[in-house]
């Protein structure tokens, strides 16, 4: 009986991980498939972008460090207060996610603001905002977070793996991220005005002590230093590894980090097959942009990216088309996913309409991006 009962324990626990894990499992799957045409041997520790995984890890534990002493619950506290009408306060939730996922990566915005938006709109008692904010909110993350190389996991990688300059990066995504950002603003009109003022009494966040909130954002700026090349980036890493709190460590997805070796293993392999090379740039070739973008759909954006970087020089339209295809179905960006999740564990009713709406707003930032694209870069 006891060891029924342990396996019965057991099975649920392997479940749940497959599920939050889905990524992660798929792509060490593919990896260890990849290793009976292509042997390990020493040359899969060039498959590896160690300079990628070191600064995602810094930017990781410092972005944890910032929600553990509540700075983003303040930033969010000081706009609310202002704000008077549900629309306001939607566009307020809506425009701190977009620009903060500049900077903390689009999944960390949607993981912070997102349950933030849901107990707002329930202390007043309306919530038919929720939903509309959400869907918009998760689309500001993917569309704010393009702008940056340190916005998402597939722009950190493609800024390193070409070795783009930050002129070619930013004036490649201004022009999309600047219409999707007037589309966002569009769009808040399908978000319900509401009846009267809007009255909120938001217990306000604990203050953080002046020094930690400077010593970490000089961290911060430092991880990003080293995005960017201006100090070494093992140099910057190590810095912040060593002079971050320790207790933040066991907070950071490192499934992030390993699903990234998977997908390195299983790439690299990949790409030491002869006719699975031709066949994948006879594909690409003069079409980049359009299967970066349709391959996002399918397998999410991030996978999109550290296939194809391998079988195509044409780093602009990569960048393009996957950051374009981070809009589009619930699983083109996995920070999607996040928001999906979040909504659906208090509304789970509500899943259908929810799909439904993103899906058509979604596929309206699509066009628009298409559109875009043909304008400015083909």
């Amino acid at each position: 009986m006891a060891v029924a009962e342990h396996g019965d324990t057991e099975i649920p626990m392997i479940s749940r991980f497959l599920k939050q894990e889905a990524v992660l499992v798929v792509s060490w799957i593919l990896a260890i498939i990849s290793m009976f045409f292509i042997p390990p041997s020493l040359d899969y520790v060039h498959y590896v972008d160690i300079k990628v995984l070191g600064c995602l890890l810094a930017l990781m534990i410092v972005v944890a460090v910032f929600r553990k002493i509540a700075l983003f619950d303040r930033l969010a506290y000081t706009l609310l207060r202002k704000v008077r009408t549900n629309r306001q306060v939607s566009a307020t939730l809506i425009g701190v996610t977009f620009f903060s996922s500049m900077l903390i990566t689009n999944d960390v915005a949607l993981i912070t603001f997102v349950p933030f938006t849901m107990v707002v709109f329930s202390m007043v008692e309306d919530e038919k905002p929720i939903l509309p904010t959400v869907i918009l909110q998760t689309i500001a993350a993917n569309v704010g977070s393009s702008l940056t190389p340190m916005g998402n996991p597939q722009n950190l990688y493609m800024y390193s793996f070409y070795g783009m300059s930050q002129q070619t990066f930013f004036s490649t995504m201004l022009p999309m991220v600047g219409a999707g950002a007037v589309l966002l603003g569009v769009c808040l009109l399908a978000v319900p005005k509401g009846t009267g003022r809007f009255s909120l009494s938001l217990q306000e966040p604990q203050n953080s002590d002046v020094k930690t909130i400077v010593y970490y954002c000089v961290l911060f700026v430092l991880a990003i230093a080293g995005v960017f090349n201006i100090v070494p980036w093992y140099v910057a890493v190590g810095l912040v590894v060593v002079g971050s709190r320790k207790d933040v460590l066991k907070e950071i997805d490192y499934s992030l980090l390993l699903t990234f070796v998977g997908f390195f293993i299983f790439i690299g392999n990949l790409g030491a097959i002869e006719s699975v090379k031709l066949f994948l740039e006879r594909i690409l070739a003069t079409r980049v942009f359009l299967v970066s973008l349709g391959a996002s759909q399918l397998i999410s954006n991030v996978p999109a990216t550290l296939l194809l970087s391998h079988f195509t020089d044409e780093s602009v339209q990569l960048l393009l088309g996957v950051n374009a295809g981070g809009c589009g179905t619930l699983i083109a960006s996995l920070a999607s996913v996040i928001s999906f999740k979040i909504f659906t564990k208090k509304y789970s009713d509500a899943s259908g309409k929810y799909l439904l709406v993103f899906t058509v707003l979604n596929g309206l930032f699509v066009a628009l991006f298409i559109i875009v694209w043909a304008i400015f870069f083909i």
